[in-house]
């Protein structure tokens, strides 16, 4: 089959990788023509890192031969030219909460993601051989693969953190499965960017390997049939997200554990990153230093990274755009997701093709 270049995006993704699972079912449920390109040495060194100076993943070119990367901006780039069917509702409490579960699954959702692919002799071994399939070179997959391991420590996945993690993780399936009772999607019977967003982590890091594997398929069934729809979505369907601008019970319980573990520890990032000094108008570099941060009363050591105050960002714009902001306290009042969206940080940073700089 010849492959229309003036009608097809090509998107270069690759089956573990974390962001790459966030945006590969958007293209599918936007119905976008499209082909997805496995990510060799080659498209690495020619394509990838050609265009984008990174050797990051997800990637898409589009037939005009523009480049989009990073998971966020690829979503907003699809919604925006592609707005039926809508990723975002359009009412407020929804669309708040939706960048919330999106900010959530980035940032925090890593820790449970590298902790259950690489702290485990099983997973690790099956994931040295996902990368290798695709790679096809075994000793740069082994040397990536160490780097990626070097980095699961430096997020603060070690043996001292590994129960509060794991403990999360169970708390986090047993309300997904008790939600996945009554509705399809998280917002309702719809996917959205709330769904694009926990697949990231939950589809390559816990469903596709091994010991996570076997945890959602034993004690999630329902996370597990949810995973398939969002990733297998039925062009057909057309369900509804919650009428009224609702959210379900279980996912303001879900908000609850956001804002009892996640929010602690996204913050202490930002503010670890707002204590610095940085020249306005200058590249951030990825990581600026360590900083202490703790889950469930276990302390760690973790990477300060500006990507996640321009994360933040995105919610608190959001939150900032809304007419009337009452609606949305009072569905998060007391969930510690207020706590988040009450946070000024002191500078803000900006995506310019590719990279990130300090705008104040």
């Amino acid at each position: 089959m010849t492959i229309d270049r003036d009608t097809y995006f090509r998107l270069y993704a690759a089956e573990p990788s974390y962001y790459s699972a966030k945006v590969r079912p958007a293209f599918r449920y936007k119905r976008v023509p499209h082909v997805e390109i496995l990510p060799t040495r080659d498209v690495y060194k020619h394509v990838i890192q050609a265009r984008t100076g990174l050797g990051m993943i997800p990637v898409v070119v589009t037939p005009e031969d523009e480049t989009w990367q990073d998971s966020s901006e690829i979503l907003d780039a699809l919604e925006a030219r592609f707005p039926d069917p809508p990723l975002l509702p359009t009412t407020s409490v929804q669309r708040v909460v939706a960048h919330l579960i999106e900010l959530y699954a980035d940032e925090f959702l890593i820790m449970p993601g590298l902790h259950y692919r690489w702290s485990f002799p099983e997973s690790e071994k099956k994931a040295r051989a996902d990368f290798a399939a695709f790679m096809g070179d075994r000793a740069r997959t082994d040397r990536f693969a160490d780097s990626i391991m070097n980095f699961t420590r430096m997020v603060g996945v070690t043996p001292e953190t590994a129960p509060a993690i794991e403990a999360h993780t169970r708390d986090l399936l047993a309300l997904l499965e008790k939600h996945f009772e009554s509705h399809q999607f998280l917002l309702g019977d719809r996917p959205s960017l709330a769904d694009y967003g926990l697949i990231g982590p939950l589809y390559p890091h816990l469903y596709y390997d091994a010991v996570p594997g076997r945890l959602l398929r034993e004690t999630a069934p329902r996370t597990c049939h949810w995973i398939e729809r969002v990733n297998h979505p039925d062009p057909d369907a057309r369900g509804e997200w919650l009428p009224g601008d609702e959210i379900s019970p279980v996912i303001v319980e879900f908000l609850h554990l956001i804002g009892d573990d996640a929010v602690p520890v996204v913050l202490d990032i930002v503010n670890a990153f707002d204590a610095g000094t940085y020249e306005r108008d200058a590249e951030l570099p990825r990581i600026t230093g360590m900083h202490a941060s703790q889950l469930r009363g276990v302390a760690f050591e973790r990477v300060t990274t500006p990507y996640t105050l321009w994360m933040v960002q995105r919610v608190l714009d959001v939150y900032a755009e809304l007419a009337d902001r009452r609606r949305v306290d009072a569905a998060l009042n007391g969930s510690g997701c207020d706590t988040l969206l009450a946070h000024r940080p002191r500078h803000r940073v900006a995506r310019r093709p590719f990279k990130l700089y300090l705008e104040r």
